[in-house]
């Protein structure tokens, strides 16, 4: 491996030659494993995507290159298998943080109100829009959303005021109808 300016790792030109080839060859049964193993076609391409990348620093080094689609398949079950522990341990913490939730707490996000919002935010106009998710999804600053915006910061404090007006003129007129 060669280092590039950025001090990142590059493959030489021949090796990078030999992995390509060596992933058509086993990519695609590594991708039916992977699949076979997770349920889930984008993961599976994931996961053979990350078990060559580990393996191809490891190219040089191999001894018998026959052995390589035993390494790729035991890569992947690794890999797999440390996916799966990782969502375990994600589910026992969202479990664990529902059950310390306050009793008198709703149990989630009342998904009709936040589709209706989305519905009703979709209906602004695009600069309009633009603003107000800078501003309360993005959570920048005045000075960061008006250069997104490329506008002056009164520009943007106007574009967030009029589309926070258009919002409940459009929620209050739908709630009379």
């Amino acid at each position: 491996m060669e280092m590039t300016a950025g001090g990142v790792e590059e493959i030489p030109h021949l090796e990078r030659a030999r992995l390509g080839a060596l992933y058509l060859r086993h990519g695609p049964s590594g991708i039916r494993l992977a699949y076979l193993l997770t349920g889930d076609r984008q993961l599976a391409e994931d996961l053979v995507q990350e078990a060559f990348v580990r393996m191809a620093g490891r190219l040089a080094h191999l001894r018998e290159p026959e052995a390589f689609n035993a390494y790729l398949r035991r890569t992947i079950v690794n890999l797999t298998g440390m996916h799966l522990r990782h969502k375990r341990v994600e589910r026992a913490y969202l479990r664990r943080e529902e059950s310390l939730a306050m009793p008198g707490e709703a149990a989630g996000p009342d998904l009709e109100l936040r589709e209706y919002l989305w519905r009703a935010l979709l209906r602004l106009p695009p600069r309009q829009r633009a603003a107000l998710v800078l501003h309360y999804y993005e959570d920048l600053s005045e000075r960061d959303a008006a250069e997104v915006l490329r506008c002056r910061p009164s520009t943007y404090r106007s574009l967030v005021a009029r589309g926070m007006s258009a919002l409940r003129t459009q929620i209050r007129s739908e709630g009379d109808g």
